[in-house]
């Protein structure tokens, strides 16, 4: 009688879950805070190494509980002069928390990037003419709905050096 009881809470429990109103998280949702740029990776196998790198804060509209949150950081390879985009490199972040109705800074670098044999300064991989721009895509997803484009940042060409 007991295992039938602790049944039915759990599958109340679970029905209560599900049925919560969905969440509009382009609308709920702000990036803000933004800080980009290509992060100073060091030298690697004898060469200069710069990473793309965004750091966000996100703010929530509401004072509801938004979790489980997760996100989805798409860096692209801007090509050409009609701003198509190639896919570059992507990170996921589970279990996003927020202090009140923002987040703590959220820093996010691929292990991809750009390399250059020195003599090439780090401020010289940036002007180089090979070296390609790049735009950030950040998603959000909501328990099991689907994901949400909530911002987009353009890297501008500067360096970051510290951590």
């Amino acid at each position: 009688m007991r295992a039938a009881a602790a049944r039915c809470i759990v599958l109340l429990a679970v029905l209560a879950a599900a049925c919560s109103k969905p969440v509009d998280l382009k609308q709920t949702l702000t990036v803000a805070d933004v800080s980009a740029g290509y992060f100073d990776a060091g030298i690697v196998d004898g060469r200069n190494k710069l990473v793309p790198s965004v750091t966000l804060k996100l703010r929530k509209s509401i004072d509801d509980d938004l979790r489980p949150l997760a996100l989805n950081v798409a860096f692209k390879r801007l090509a050409g002069e009609g701003g198509a985009e190639e896919d570059f490199d992507e990170s996921f972040i589970q279990g996003v928390t927020f202090n009140g109705n923002e987040t703590a800074p959220i820093t996010v670098r691929p292990k991809a990037g750009y390399t250059g044999d020195p003599p090439q300064s780090r401020a010289d991989m940036l002007k180089n003419r090979q070296f390609r721009d790049m735009r950030v895509h950040v998603f959000a997803k909501h328990g099991s709905a689907q994901w949400v484009e909530i911002g987009t940042i353009d890297l501008p060409r500067q360096l970051i050096v510290q951590p």
